[in-house]
């Protein structure tokens, strides 16, 4: 899911760039300082949108630069467990397919991508369903369900755990095929009343 949230930091701007426009020295501070990075509470920050707020810059004893406190609104990205998303296959393995959503990459185990056994090809880098012969490749757009979070700190990683075997779920040409199947399952029933 992603936020838009308001937030307040304290900025250091260094005196070599002084003579600079300071909400563009600011903007260019807080984006290499936080775009990019990820707090358990808010997701993972992908922007900053604006800056609303500097204050009044504050020179500190012993250090040439002014610190100003700034109020932005910046965009993040945070994973929900059980929401639905859509995403692109970046990588085939033995065990499963990871799939890059946002900012930020899932595993769908090789037993969550549906209901018939899936085969590895190692040549060919696909997984293959061994009776409905339906392919998962590199490339692929799939939808999922966030069904693990795991955050460990230091260094912070994120695992996010993907489904793909329920109602609506696979890969986006599956679905297509069984919304056809269905609809003609049901004009087949309705033609026989």
């Amino acid at each position: 899911m992603y936020y838009l949230t308001k937030l307040v930091n304290t900025v250091r701007v260094p005196p070599s760039r002084f003579e600079e426009p300071l909400e563009e020295v600011v903007m260019d501070i807080l984006t290499q300082s936080l775009v990019g990075t990820f707090d358990k509470k808010l997701g993972f920050m992908i922007a900053i949108k604006n800056i609303e707020d500097i204050g009044v810059g504050k020179v500190i004893i012993g250090d040439g630069a002014a610190y100003y406190d700034v109020t932005f609104n910046a965009l993040f990205f945070k994973p929900e467990l059980h929401e639905i998303i859509e995403g692109e296959v970046i990588e085939i393995t033995e065990f499963g397919a990871f799939v890059r959503i946002g900012p930020v990459d899932g595993l769908v185990h090789i037993s969550q991508i549906t209901d018939d056994y899936i085969d590895y090809d190692p040549k060919n880098c696909i997984l293959v369903g061994k009776e409905t012969k339906r392919v998962l490749k590199e490339g692929d757009k799939v939808r999922a369900r966030i069904v693990a979070i795991s955050t460990k700190q230091l260094p912070l990683k994120v695992n996010i755990g993907l489904t793909m075997r329920q109602p609506g779920l696979g890969k986006l040409e599956w679905i297509e095929e069984e919304k056809k199947k269905e609809k003609k399952k049901k004009e087949k029933k309705e033609n026989k009343k």
